[in-house]
């Protein structure tokens, strides 16, 4: 899934050079985002704001698998509502059964992403699109074949001069797909009601025990912080002495960032296995068992990953825990 540098600006000069005067009628129905409880009011780009028309389209487009070179796989391939907008694979297969790089993440709550993939080489949702498009393990296609495919499409013309007053365009593929993914928002576990209402009856007392292991003796909760339990930094969690995929590094080329990924949010963690940057790990057990061990010693291991000795019922109360932060299927 990684974009080198040169395809990066020339996706950024393409959206300049289409980015041309918008015609849409002067009031937009604009979509009302519905927000869980203590989620704050996500950042919404001044070019793109969030009209229910822009929704709509980008929501076409996402289960459309008219963006890949054979028509096969679309954004939905990868990323399933049912599995929480995952595919529940070690790694995603893309056009032609080919596979990728990397695991597909959760894109539920990604309007308040601060960067995209994991390794934070995309800065916008609006040019995170272009990737998946033209990765050859994913659609294999072209921002400017898609725009022409579209073009002949009489309810894409008719919904692109609605939203946007222009026929598709690389503006109008960007900024719809964004817009649709914005509006993925959730977090109404039983953790959410745990810390809104203060009824102790909400969790169980292995579950509250697993808590305070997180926030406390494991300190979990350092790295998976505040509303979205993500500190949207990058890590090296000591997964391998060697690691195949240089992770972060591959966007600063500084060697400090080998093995460097960015912090998952946990909502919904049992619901989108399996987990690491490359699904290795099958299950909560494995992963919970990994950091327990202390990890692998890599020179880039954060020195926070460091042996637990948990005991197995630490461990089960941990991971009943992590369950709690699951919205729910």
């Amino acid at each position: 899934m990684y974009r080198n540098v040169v395809y990066f600006f020339l996706s950024v000069l393409l959206l300049l050079v289409s980015c041309g005067k918008e015609e849409i009628k002067e009031f937009p129905e604009m979509y009302k985002l519905d927000l869980p409880w203590g989620f704050p009011q996500p950042i919404i780009p001044e070019d793109n704001p969030l009209t229910k028309d822009r929704v709509k389209l980008g929501e076409m487009l996402f289960f459309d698998p008219i963006l890949s070179r054979d028509s096969t796989v679309s954004c939905a391939s990868c990323h399933l509502p049912e599995k929480k907008f995952t595919d529940a694979l070690p790694k995603s297969i893309g056009i032609h059964g080919r596979l990728s790089m990397r695991n597909s993440p959760t894109l539920i709550n990604t309007a308040y992403r601060t960067s995209f993939f994991k390794d934070g080489g995309v800065p916008t949702l609006e040019l995170q699109a272009l990737a998946p498009i033209s990765d050859s393990a994913e659609m294999d296609f072209s921002v400017p074949e898609v725009i022409e495919r579209l073009k002949k499409i009489e309810k894409y013309v008719t919904l692109s001069k609605k939203a946007f007053g222009r026929e598709p365009d690389p503006f109008v593929l960007t900024r719809s797909l964004a817009a649709f993914q914005r509006t993925l928002i959730g977090g109404n576990s039983r953790y959410d009601q745990y810390l809104q209402s203060g009824d102790e009856q909400i969790l169980s007392k292995m579950e509250k025990k697993g808590m305070l292991i997180f926030f406390g003796e494991a300190n979990c909760g350092s790295c998976h912080t505040g509303f979205l339990l993500t500190d949207q930094k990058f890590h090296n969690n000591g997964l391998y002495d060697v690691y195949a995929d240089n992770g972060r590094m591959r966007i600063t080329l500084n060697p400090d960032d080998e093995g460097r990924f960015v912090t998952p949010s946990l909502r919904n963690v049992s619901l989108t296995a399996p987990y690491m940057h490359d699904g290795s790990l099958a299950t909560l057990e494995e992963v919970v068992n990994h950091y327990n061990s202390g990890g692998s010693g890599h020179v880039n291991q954060d020195s926070r990953i460091r042996p637990l000795n948990l005991s197995e019922e630490d461990k089960s109360a941990l991971v009943k825990f992590l369950l709690v932060l699951d919205d729910g299927v």
